[in-house]
């Protein structure tokens, strides 16, 4: 009897940290749904808070105030996360997240609501960057697959819901509703890490030293150059002296970051992340996958209403199906990715995906709801076989001490892409229209046209050549990260063991 004690409480034991771990998984999954809804959830309850508030030139700020606090936050989070631990990261991150929600519940005017809504961003950086990060730590390479199609499936609803759910409570509740209804899930998140997620104190971290003065020059030249592209073509043209000044002060801020980081102990963004192959082809791939991303989930539904007629929640519809097969096919990556390797996956899914998206602008005018449903569902099983083995891989390369930052890097290129792509994409889907119209009139006051009923037959004609362009520019990105893939990672990453 006495011999069989100890296995009773090794099963006891086991059974605890499985328990102890799926807590610890169920508040990342909450935590992924915040940050995924936070980044579209506003976007439907924009009339009543401009109702209430006003401040209607500057509402875009709603969006962009937040997305460039998140990405200029996350390389600060990434390095934190290896020094301090994940822990203290992901409770400090959440906890601003939730001071930014209430704050928001409670602006008095624009003003307020979009300083409120950087603090959300401050604390988003964190839940992004370090539940990712939090997903690799917690799990051996053999099972890495499941817990990431997981918080991809949970991003993906999350983000394809937070419209409906911000016109439902903007609708029936009150817009405020919006912000207050992160409180209790948060709270449960946080609670959940606090209780149950327990990391080994680790010598180096007492006598951690920081790189204040790179976080801050990190801070700074990211959010300048990311307002001149969100802003550009947008609050400005491209060539005036706002754009002009912004992009010549990113410039000089880049030097300085570099300057900075050549002299820091442990640096923010440590050179090795883009000496290393593996992690520099990763970083380029995703960011280009954030470069396309921008085509489907920006203009098709603006297609779907304007070209195909559909109604604002069929349209939603078109777009939303390759949330099904995205997580679907990022789950099975892992029986190809143990065949063929993680590169050799990458670039079947990337390829597929340039071919799909290459195929749309040939979609016959006007043509039915089917075929883009179709082109959407094919696209998220491509996309899923491309950046779910990249992920992994690039995380499998690196020890503890390195994974914070190096999946902060992935993710940081992944939505600088997309800020990249949102201006660019803009711009040529602008340049077709206005070139089919004769100079005048840009995607958004047409589309507003169409909604009026006063757009004619050629106007639609015009909207779907400038979707197919931005396609087009798309099934380039694509194929740039394939391109890259081929040449820059190697055929078989350097697999550290478990």
């Amino acid at each position: 009897m006495g011999s069989t004690t100890p296995a009773v409480r090794g099963g006891a034991g086991r059974r605890q940290d499985t328990r102890r771990r799926g807590a610890v998984v169920a508040a990342l999954m909450l935590a992924m749904a915040l940050a995924a809804l936070d980044s579209t959830v506003v976007s439907t309850a924009v009339p009543q808070i401009v109702g209430d508030l006003g401040g209607f030139s500057v509402f875009s700020w709603l969006f962009s105030g937040y997305l460039l606090a998140v990405t200029v936050t996350l390389p600060v989070y990434g390095k934190l996360s290896d020094t301090f631990g994940r822990k203290p990261v992901l409770v400090v991150g959440a906890a601003v997240f939730l001071l930014g929600s209430l704050l928001c519940a409670l602006a008095w005017n624009m003003g307020a609501l979009i300083a409120f809504r950087i603090v959300q961003g401050l604390g988003g950086g964190a839940l992004q960057g370090t539940v990712q990060t939090l997903a690799a730590d917690l799990y051996p390479l053999a099972e890495r697959p499941k817990i990431q199609s997981k918080l991809s499936t949970v991003w993906a609803v999350s983000a394809v819901a937070g419209p409906g759910l911000g016109g439902v409570l903007a609708a029936y509740a009150d817009w405020r509703w919006i912000f207050l209804v992160n409180l209790p899930i948060g709270a449960a998140a946080l609670w959940l890490i606090v209780r149950h997620l327990h990391e080994p104190e680790r010598e180096e971290t007492r006598h951690a030293r920081v790189d204040w003065a790179g976080a801050l020059a990190v801070f700074a030249c990211g959010g300048v150059l990311l307002t001149a592209l969100v802003q550009g073509g947008v609050a400005w043209p491209w060539l005036s002296a706002p754009s002009l000044a912004l992009f010549g002060a990113g410039l000089a801020l880049v030097a300085v970051v570099v300057r900075v980081e050549r002299r820091a102990a442990a640096p923010i963004i440590p050179g090795w992340v883009w000496r290393r192959r593996t992690i520099a082809a990763v970083n380029l791939a995703l960011g280009a996958l954030g470069l396309l991303m921008v085509a489907p989930s920006v203009f098709l539904p603006t297609y779907a209403q304007s070209v195909l007629g559909l109604a604002p929640v069929a349209a939603g519809f078109v777009l939303s199906v390759w949330t099904l097969s995205w997580p679907v096919s990022a789950a099975l990556s892992q029986h190809v990715y143990r065949r063929i390797g993680f590169r050799d996956t990458a670039l079947l899914g990337i390829g597929l995906a340039t071919l799909i998206l290459f195929a749309f602008p040939f979609l016959p005018y006007p043509g039915s709801w089917w075929q883009p449903t179709l082109l959407m569902l094919l696209l998220g099983g491509a996309l899923g076989l491309f950046q779910l083995p990249l992920i992994v891989g690039v995380q499998s390369t690196v020890g503890w001490s390195e994974r914070g930052t190096t999946t902060a890097s992935v993710l940081f290129c992944r939505q600088t892409g997309q800020t990249l792509g949102a201006s660019l994409f803009g711009a040529v889907a602008n340049g077709v229209l206005a070139a089919r119209l004769g100079g005048a009139g840009d995607l958004d006051s047409v589309t507003r046209a169409l909604d009026d009923g006063t757009a004619p037959e050629a106007t639609r004609r015009a909207i779907a050549g400038a979707v197919h362009a931005v396609y087009l520019g798309a099934a380039g990105a694509a194929a740039l990260a394939f391109v890259v893939l081929l040449v820059v990672a190697p055929r078989r990453f350097p697999v550290l063991q478990d």
